[in-house]
């Protein structure tokens, strides 16, 4: 007679397969691991989520507001001094490094900044040694480096030029949506900001329903769809079904 016991421990499954058919151990043999399979690749991430993960990933205000755009390495910019045509420029280059030089000052580091940030950096040198409280504004002239990575459990991993505001789930879109294989509850954002790597986790199929709002994406983050093994294992369970009923003919 066939005997299945369920042994201690949550997950764990044994077989007595002296008397059980083929076709049944390979099925519990499945079972077992769709079982100890079902969290996702952020299940244990130091990652912050829940709650918490909109304190490192806002989503947008409620007034529609964005964050505004921080300047990349090769991106160019526009410089006006007030009344000083002499080094104001136009199209100014932001080398690799992330710096931009002008006349008087040399080199100054322009990435990560806002256009305000920089314009302020900018005064307060000028103002040091050549003008009086001077006026500078700057503006971006055009922009290589709004570009997003997916990756993980998407159909088309890749990187992506993105246009304006860009949440969650237009990533997603954007890489021709999530595998079968996808876990909901464990897709990742990952940004670089003051120069140190931080990140969240966020449910998607709250996010979907209504439930969770749709993250803030910024350019130069990284979304990571996890993967789940439990669906895999169930996906695998049911592609194998016939093979499991020939099996169990003996």
């Amino acid at each position: 007679m066939s005997q299945v016991r369920k042994a201690s421990g949550v997950g764990e499954w044994v077989a007595e397969t002296r008397h059980v058919a083929p076709g049944r151990v390979l099925l519990l043999a499945l079972m077992t691991g769709l079982l100890a399979g079902c969290a996702g690749s952020f299940a244990h991430s130091p990652l912050a989520q829940g709650d918490g993960a909109y304190k490192v990933i806002p989503a947008p205000t409620d007034d529609g507001s964005v964050p505004e755009y921080r300047i990349g390495p090769l991106d160019s910019v526009d410089i006006n001094v007030f009344q000083e045509s002499d080094i104001s420029a136009k199209g100014i280059p932001v080398d690799a490094a992330g710096d931009i030089s002008m006349p008087l000052i040399g080199r100054v580091h322009a990435a990560g900044k806002t256009s305000v940030e920089l314009a302020d950096v900018l005064a307060d040198k000028l103002g040091e040694r050549y003008y009086v409280n001077p006026q500078v504004t700057v503006s971006v002239a055009s922009s290589v480096s709004q570009r997003i990575t997916v990756e993980g459990q998407v159909t088309e991993p890749g990187i992506y030029t993105i246009h304006g505001a860009t949440s969650l789930l237009d990533a997603i879109a954007l890489a021709k949506g999530e595998t079968e294989n996808a876990a909901f509850r464990q897709v990742a954002i990952v940004r670089i900001q003051n120069g140190k790597r931080i990140g969240a986790v966020f449910d998607i199929a709250r996010i979907r329903r209504g439930e969770d709002r749709d993250p803030q994406l910024l350019s130069r983050d990284v979304v990571i769809v996890g993967h789940s093994t439990g669906k895999q294992v169930w996906h695998d369970l049911l592609r194998a079904a016939p093979l499991l009923n020939v099996f169990a003919q003996f």
